[in-house]
């Protein structure tokens, strides 16, 4: 069983990729490799205001991109979607 199967699968907000970005120190062009997303379609994405323009496909080549250098990804739960570094032992090594 892989590290992303048993992930639930919401949508990711336009703050939680700008903030995994910054806490990984990724450029906007890092991420578009790392993922295989166009970088219009990271910056269009990043900059939507409420409503999120991705793809299910790309939105789930970016969780998964962020989520393999570490990024946890934290869903709404009354306290707001977010981002958090994962521990130590459960981040692999930053690609890029």
């Amino acid at each position: 069983m892989g590290q992303h199967e048993n992930v639930p699968r919401t949508v990711l907000t336009s703050a939680q990729i700008r903030a995994a970005r910054a806490l990984i120190k990724w450029t906007a062009e890092d991420l578009s490799r790392t993922s295989s997303v166009s970088l219009r379609t990271i910056r269009r994405a990043e900059i939507a205001d409420n409503e999120m323009t991705l793809t299910q496909a790309n939105s789930l080549a970016i969780r998964r991109a962020l989520e393999d250098a570490g990024v946890e990804f934290i869903d709404e739960n009354g306290g707001g979607a977010g981002v958090r570094l994962q521990s130590p032992s459960r981040a692999g090594p930053a690609k890029i």
